[in-house]
Parts: C-alpha cells; sequence; structure tokens
C-alpha cells in the first residue's frame, strides 16, 4: 500500500486560486501567515492561476506564495503542490512539456521541488504511457516527491496507473476532483472504489462550492455583491436545496455554515482532505474549526440526502 509521505497527516490544504486574484499580495500573505500560524501546512496551487483575470498570463499564485516561503523561511516545514495542462490542450502532458512547465513553477515558488505534482486536466493526444514516463523522469530527478491527476475519470486514472506499472515508473497516488455538498458527479462510486483499491487519496476542490456554502449566496441579487459571482452561479439549482439543511445543522451546532460543510466533506468515505481557499485570514477559522467538528449520524445523513 501506499504511505503517501508526502501528505501523511494532512486534515486541510489550503487553495491558492485567489492569490493574486480576489486576494492581492499582502493579503495572500497574511491568508497564508494565518493558515501557518493555525498548523496549516500545505497549500495548493497551478501553473494556470490565476490566467483568467485580464492582464494575468498564470502563474502569478506561485509567485505569491514563494515570495511567501522565501520571506518567512518556512518552506521545510509546508508541503507544496502544483500542476500543470489547466486547459488540457494537446500535448500539455508530454514529457518535454510537463518538464519545461515544472522548471517554471519551480522558479516562481523559488525552490527545488514540489511535494505533489498533478496532470490539471486529462489529454489524449499524448500517450498514457509518455505521460507515466514523464512525470516519472520528474520524481526520479529528485524535483517531484509524489503524483497526483486531477479531473480524471476512474478508466483514465486506472489506465494511467496501468501504464505506470508497465514501464516501472512511479504511481499517481492522488487525486484532486471537484467534490463537495452541491456538486458530486466528478467523484463517482465507480472513482471511489478505484481510490480505496489503488490507496489513492483524495484532496477534493472547491470544498466550499467556491464560496456558496458559507451560506451568503441566496439569490440572484447576491451574485452581483462578490467577484466570484459568476463562478458560484452554477451551484444554485442543487445548492438551494441544500441551504435549509445546512441551516438547520449550523443552527444545532452552533457552527458556521462554512465549518458544517467541510466537517460533512470529510467525514466522507475515501476523502483525504478537502481544498478551500481564503481571501481573508479570519475566513480562516471556521475552517480549521472543522477539523473538530464531529457532526451526528443524523446530520451527516440530511445533509447528504439534501445535495442528491
Amino acid at each position: 500500500m501506499t504511505q503517501h509521505p508526502s501528505i501523511a497527516g494532512i486534515p486541510l490544504v489550503l487553495g491558492g486560486n485567489v492569490f493574486g486574484f480576489t486576494a492581492d499580495e499582502a493579503t495572500s500573505s497574511a491568508v497564508l501567515d494565518r493558515f501557518y500560524e493555525a498548523g496549516g501546512r500545505m497549500v495548493d496551487t497551478a501553473q494556470g492561476y490565476s490566467v483568467w483575470v485580464e492582464g494575468h498570463v498564470g502563474g502569478e499564485s506561485e509567485a505569491v506564495i514563494g515570495k511567501w516561503l522565501d520571506a518567512r523561511g518556512v518552506r521545510a516545514d509546508m508541503k507544496i503542490a502544483t500542476k500543470t495542462g489547466m486547459f488540457g490542450n494537446p500535448g500539455d502532458l508530454a514529457p518535454e512539456k510537463v518538464a519545461e512547465e515544472l522548471e517554471k513553477s519551480l522558479e516562481r515558488l523559488r525552490t527545488d521541488y514540489v511535494d505533489l505534482y498533478y496532470a490539471h486536466r486529462d489529454e489524449e493526444e499524448t500517450p498514457q504511457g509518455d505521460v507515466a514516463a514523464g512525470f516519472d523522469a520528474l520524481v526520479k530527478a529528485g524535483k517531484v516527491r509524489e503524483l497526483g491527476a486531477s479531473n480524471f475519470d476512474a478508466a483514465r486514472l486506472a489506465s494511467l496507473n496501468a501504464a505506470a506499472d508497465a514501464g516501472g515508473h512511479a504511481r499517481f497516488t492522488v487525486l484532486q476532483n471537484e467534490y463537495n455538498l452541491v456538486s458530486r458527479d466528478a467523484f463517482p462510486a465507480d472513482l471511489q472504489a478505484l481510490c480505496a483499491k489503488q490507496d489513492i487519496a483524495h484532496f477534493p476542490w472547491f470544498g466550499l462550492a467556491a464560496g456558496f456554502l458559507t451560506g451568503k449566496y441566496r439569490t440572484p441579487e447576491d451574485l452581483e455583491k462578490f467577484t466570484r459571482g459568476s463562478t458560484v452561479q452554477r451551484f444554485f439549482d442543487r445548492g438551494l436545496e441544500v441551504l435549509p439543511v445546512l441551516d438547520e445543522v449550523a443552527a444545532e451546532t452552533g457552527a458556521a455554515h462554512a465549518t458544517v460543510a467541510l466537517a460533512w466533506l470529510l467525514a466522507q468515505p475515501g476523502i483525504t482532505a478537502p481544498i478551500a481557499s481564503a481571501s481573508k485570514p479570519e475566513q480562516l477559522d471556521v475552517q480549521f474549526a472543522a477539523i473538530n467538528l464531529a457532526l451526528s449520524e443524523d446530520q451527516l445523513a440530511r445533509l447528504t440526502a439534501a445535495g442528491n
């Protein structure tokens, strides 16, 4: 069985998608400080964050994290995960492309290795044997500690690891797919079963559904009040069915909505730790509270039923 030395004991992962986006550099540093002081030890980013912002080219988040790591001198304490191939374009996972992008990421992060390196999205042009070989070369070079796949389905992740085994290469031992109270389709039963069988850890992204599960988005007008409103819109249909139950459980426990949502996620089979971002330091308090919030079987069942 895989021991996951690079990610052992991680209960919560800080999402870096807001760094240089809804959180400027100073605010991002303050968020990272609070996360570290609270005992947080893993940050997730990607080479493509935040290319969707006008004038950005990607790598802005990595650069912010790199400056913070350098200024605080805490690289040895932190687990850093990043990704390559955000758009899944043909050839994004070719060995030479993956190696080239990792060098850029390492430079921005001001480090000579990452603890976890993901194929951000699948692409079918590059043969999976080549994908496995390319990522394995980075492990053998000491530049990557563990390999992950993001936004993969069960069939493609299984065949990727089969290709890795056939070539004697490092396996992909971490998954990062979307999964939260209101969006569960990307972690279906067959993928859960594969992760259990192959001891693949799962760090789900959008643990708070881009902020929807904080409870602050309840009407179309609410979407216009926040920078991420357009991102949140797709959660409304199913989410408005979840919110009444989330309200009830929050009232019963005295916990914040986000705390309850993350506690539910932590209680789900196959979940290693949720990834959640914060654009203000104080938002981390409700996230860390989830680690120690034990929801009852009844509360878990009601929340699960509401989102189905």
